[in-house]
């Protein structure tokens, strides 16, 4: 049996590349984003109703079928074994549409961060340093990738026990022991909490 302190050693993390979309595709069947939401416009996402989301379920799940063909990586997935449990989406900022659009996170300047955008962590496996080690394994590939530096733009829950549903920004303290810095509080919010933008400087090794 796996302790909990020790849950995260076991978790291994890589770039969401095509070797890993058999994977990919089953960890988000559950999922209608298919961590689309940031990386479209919001008139290209669509509308959830009943009637339309399986066709822009088709649509997003395509959308990233063909991101994790690119050079660039649109995220680090989290393996248990053979299975994944965890996923972070980032990107070059400039490709991320509604961010590029945003008026509530703002760019700060011309530098051409990459935007970690979420952490979607299995059921069952949550709260077990998993979001952690996929942070980790995303300061790794955005270095590698020649990323300037990192940007996340978390919340600040202040003590307070926040559902996952809300979470799925990440929470200011993890960025924080991972060397982030706050710049700006936003005008954004999940959960009603204010969302931080966060940056660390990639210097190159």
């Amino acid at each position: 049996m796996i302790t909990k302190s020790a849950f995260h050693k076991h978790v291994k993390v890589v770039p969401a590349t095509s070797e890993h979309w058999t994977g990919i595709e089953k960890f988000f069947a559950d999922n209608p984003c298919w961590c689309q939401a940031w990386r479209m416009s919001a008139g290209a996402y669509g509308r959830s109703t009943k009637v339309e989301l399986p066709k822009h379920i088709i649509k997003r799940r395509s959308a990233l079928r063909d991101q994790i063909k690119r050079s660039t990586p649109p995220g680090v997935v989290a393996y248990l074994d053979d299975q994944i449990i965890g996923w972070s989406g980032f990107g070059p900022r400039a490709e991320m549409e509604r961010l590029v659009r945003s008026q509530t996170i703002p760019a700060v300047d011309d530098i051409s961060v990459w935007s970690i955008v979420c952490f979607f962590v299995r059921s069952g496996y949550r709260r077990q340093g998993v979001a952690r080690s996929l942070l980790r394994g995303a300061i790794k590939c955005a270095r590698k990738h020649g990323a300037p530096a990192l940007e996340a733009y978390p919340i600040d829950p202040g003590g307070k026990r926040i559902d996952a549903t809300f979470s799925y920004v990440g929470i200011v303290s993890m960025f924080e022991q991972e060397g982030f810095q706050r710049i700006i509080e936003t005008s954004a919010r999940s959960a009603g909490l204010p969302r931080w933008l966060m940056r660390l400087n990639l210097p190159f090794a």
